[in-house]
């Protein structure tokens, strides 16, 4: 079996930066072991696999440890592969998920993604929270994941983080943002329990960043930046019950995944 897969880099205006995600093009659903087998060989956060079922593409993402319900950068990088190699004169895809029909559509030089909003509610600070960041934010929100809100830009890049507390926590994965000095908003994102210790650029936090923020600096529209080592641009634009997360990617590597 010969699987075409692509390494693409999402939210990336060059190679290198961004979020890097692999995309395999499926005749037909393999086996889930077999697809969270590659993606753990692939070892980057998330690998992509879909299968077009007539108009509409069926679309799955693994990290390198589980499949999970909402991606934003791997479903980018797949719309990429899909607009530049496999419908090129196409503008709209429907994507079918767990998470529901997401469309991705060409806007000027991006690609446009609507996600679910995914608000978040105020809770008490988990004392793992504490921990697993190295100091404690000003307040703490929960959705699928933990949301910690801090001051300034300069909190969150010193971090003293430790994964083991991470872990322990009841989420998937943990968001830290505080407002921006050159953009809107900042972030970092986190998910140890999935094997992704800092993800690099997270599409998906922004469905629970964009609701908050819309609330906090009274505006729908956003410039948002990813602080991680590659970093990341995310354009996001509440749309009530509806996030517009928008970004550009570029192709790194592609070839083919060989199964004997």
């Amino acid at each position: 079996m010969r699987i075409p897969i692509y390494q693409i880099d999402a939210f990336a205006n060059k190679q290198f930066e961004g979020n890097p995600a692999a995309v395999c093009c499926l005749e037909e659903w393999v086996e889930d072991d077999l697809m969270q087998k590659i993606a753990k060989e692939n070892n980057l956060s998330e690998t992509a696999f879909f299968v077009k079922k007539g108009d509409i593409y069926e679309l799955r993402w693994f990290t390198p440890e589980k499949e999970i319900d909402l991606c934003g950068h791997a479903t980018l990088a797949t719309a990429y592969v899909v607009f530049t190699y496999l419908d090129k004169n196409i503008k709209k895809i429907s994507f079918k998920t767990k998470s529901g029909v997401l469309e991705v559509f060409k806007e000027n030089d991006l690609l446009s993604m609507i996600f679910p909003s995914r608000k978040g509610d105020k809770c008490k600070v988990p004392n793992e929270l504490i921990k697993g960041l190295g100091r404690e934010p000003k307040e703490v929100y929960k959705s699928r994941d933990y949301m910690a809100v801090f001051e300034t830009e300069e909190e969150i890049k010193n971090l003293n983080l430790n994964m083991e507390e991470l872990k322990k926590l009841d989420s998937f994965g943990v968001i830290v943002t505080a407002k921006g000095k050159k953009v809107d908003f900042v972030s970092r994102y986190f998910a140890p329990k999935a094997g992704v210790d800092e993800d690099p650029v997270t599409g998906s936090a922004h469905c629970t960043l964009v609701p908050y923020w819309t609330e906090v600096l009274k505006k729908d529209e956003f410039v948002a930046y990813q602080m991680s080592d590659r970093g990341g641009v995310i354009f996001c634009k509440d749309l009530g019950d509806k996030i517009k997360i928008s970004g550009k990617a570029v192709l790194y590597l592609e070839g083919y995944v060989k199964i004997e």
